[in-house]
């Protein structure tokens, strides 16, 4: 979907989004970067964990 795609930024430019953004109300997410899978959640104490 279109919609759900981020606008491109410029190369030097930093993007920011929040944490509602990417989660939609989930608690884990799956990020695939180079070929490998990894999950970003978010744990009971409302902190962010980055696994492979």
């Amino acid at each position: 979907m279109a919609s759900d795609k981020l606008p491109p930024v410029a190369a030097d430019a930093m993007l920011s989004v929040t944490s509602e953004q990417l989660f939609r109300g989930a608690r884990t997410l799956c990020i695939e970067h180079a070929g490998q899978r990894y999950l970003l959640r978010i744990t009971r104490e409302n902190k962010l964990i980055l696994t492979k």
